[in-house]
């Protein structure tokens, strides 16, 4: 076999490496990207017992979060809409939050969902 013969052999795999580099790197971007598109960017506030401050940052998006004492006066710091619920596990009454919006300071509530579906 002449020498010309093998030269197209070995430089297949160094043809097929870059382009599955570029996806393999593409995929990994994409990945490390939706990370901050699953979450509620911001900060959602909160009363709870004896009139303290509660706040949670960037919460995840469609996740039903139960409050484990006392809420009130929910306030949305988010860039998404979010759900209260006056019920655990979302249940019961729900009231809707537009990005900066505010419920009144005595409504009380259970848990929340963030960006709801």
């Amino acid at each position: 076999m002449p020498k010309d013969s093998l030269t197209p052999r070995k430089a297949a795999p160094m043809r097929l490496c870059r382009p599955l580099a570029a996806v393999l790197g593409g995929l990994a971007l994409a990945l490390t990207t939706t990370g901050s598109a699953l979450a509620a960017d911001g900060t959602f506030v909160w009363t709870g017992p004896q009139g303290k401050a509660y706040a949670i940052d960037n919460p995840p998006d469609g996740k039903c979060l139960a409050m484990a004492q006392e809420a009130r006066g929910a306030r949305n710091g988010t860039k998404k809409p979010l759900v209260v619920y006056t019920k655990k596990r979302c249940r019961g009454s729900a009231s809707r939050l537009a990005p900066g919006r505010s419920a009144p300071a005595n409504a009380r509530f259970a848990s929340v969902v963030f960006n709801p579906r």
